[in-house]
């Protein structure tokens, strides 16, 4: 396994969801449920999700490199002009008090998730993440850097360990690190990560 590219997938995914429906989702389900539930439950959904982006990222590494490449180009760029879309959003209409209350963003996601307790809020999580996050920028960027680096593996772990993190934080910290860290801010910097990326697959496609 390349320690390198478990070190990309990892650092891509963390910057990119850290400000997405994914923080604030885990969020809101750990003020309803014990936060070590929806812990296990999101980080099951994550697991899934991530296996089927990889596999299909593998089934996209078949196809003509020059091809593969370009594809990946395009999806690094639509993700930096989503998060750059984002950012502007949240710097427009946000102010401090709203970015300090998740709950408004959040709360169709704990709506969904109904009172329950053990199994049942590990399930309500797996479900609620699972469906929210379902087609995700996420999911589209672990998928082109499967078929750019060719390392299943090693992009599983990354991205896999990445939505570990940033559900944890979540859990653990989340009302506080919202407090510090504006959205805009963290919007702006997986936009970056993700114009990075284009150029450097860029000059790999040219050259």
């Amino acid at each position: 396994m390349d320690l390198a590219v478990v070190a990309l997938a990892f650092a891509t995914i963390f910057v990119v969801e850290l400000p997405d429906k994914t923080f604030i989702a885990t969020l809101v389900l750990s003020t309803k449920f014990r936060p070590l539930y929806v812990w296990l439950g999101v980080g099951l959904a994550f697991a899934v999700q991530t296996g089927i982006a990889v596999a299909l990222g593998g089934v996209a590494g078949l196809l003509p490199d020059a091809l593969v490449r370009g594809v990946a180009l395009a999806l690094f760029l639509l993700g930096a002009v989503l998060l750059l879309r984002e950012a502007r959003a949240h710097g427009r209409t946000g102010t401090d008090d709203d970015a300090d209350d998740p709950g408004d963003e959040g709360a169709e996601y704990a709506a969904r998730a109904g009172d329950a307790t053990g199994v049942r809020a590990i399930g309500a999580s797996f479900l609620v993440l699972f469906a929210a996050e379902w087609g995700d920028l996420s999911q589209l960027l672990t998928l082109s850097l499967v078929a750019r680096t060719e390392e299943p593996a090693a992009v599983f772990a990354g991205a896999w360990g990445a939505l570990l993190a940033v559900s944890g934080l979540a859990v653990v910290v989340g009302r506080t690190l919202l407090r510090w860290v504006p959205i805009a801010v963290l919007h702006y910097v997986g936009a970056a990560v993700c114009l990075v990326l284009a150029a450097v697959t860029a000059y790999e496609l040219l050259g």
